[in-house]
């Protein structure tokens, strides 16, 4: 194989890489659920608008029915399932990356990172980054911010959502 080729495939599994540490886990491609589900159980031809489906910014339900309050996050442990996030956050305040400083995002208002370029969806959000909207974002990002130009799927186990939390409420 010539260096140029190697150069090619290498750079295709590093770009493969990047999207798999963004995948949060997920073991079965969303193509695949789709493919599998019944068509019967397919609503009538009647799309619903993503925005619909948002959250308000004050509530903080999540999808698997788990609370923040019930939850004991474990900061070294958060340390851990933080790596997958380092590809695109970091926790030092005024250093952006391909998302935004996570650096004091507890009470912080959505979209105001200086520096960085938000989408409309995030910056209109009206979100006020408490730990138990986090709780709630982490579980499903896109449901929570539709629009947001985050491509994280998500982090559905609970407990690795209360300890990421933990450990981005350390100094």
């Amino acid at each position: 194989m010539s260096r140029l080729n190697a150069l090619r495939y290498s750079g295709a599994f590093a770009g493969l890489a990047l999207l798999a540490a963004c995948s949060g886990g997920s073991e079965t491609p969303k193509a695949e659920e789709e493919a599998a589900a019944p068509a019967a159980e397919a609503p009538a031809a009647t799309p619903t608008p993503a925005a619909a489906e948002a959250p308000a910014a004050d509530n903080t339900d999540t999808l698997d029915g788990k609370k923040f309050a019930d939850m004991t996050g474990n900061a070294a442990e958060g340390e851990k399932v933080f790596i997958q996030c380092k590809t695109c956050h970091v926790k030092e305040a005024g250093q952006n990356r391909v998302g935004p400083s996570l650096a004091g995002i507890v009470g912080r208002a959505a979209g105001t990172v200086e520096g960085f370029n938000y989408s409309p969806a995030n910056k209109n959000s009206g979100i006020t980054w408490t730990p138990e909207k986090l709780f709630q974002y982490l579980e499903k990002p896109a449901r929570v911010v539709p629009g947001t130009k985050m491509v994280f799927a998500g982090l559905p186990d609970a407990q690795r959502r209360a300890d990421v939390i933990a450990y981005l409420q350390q100094p």
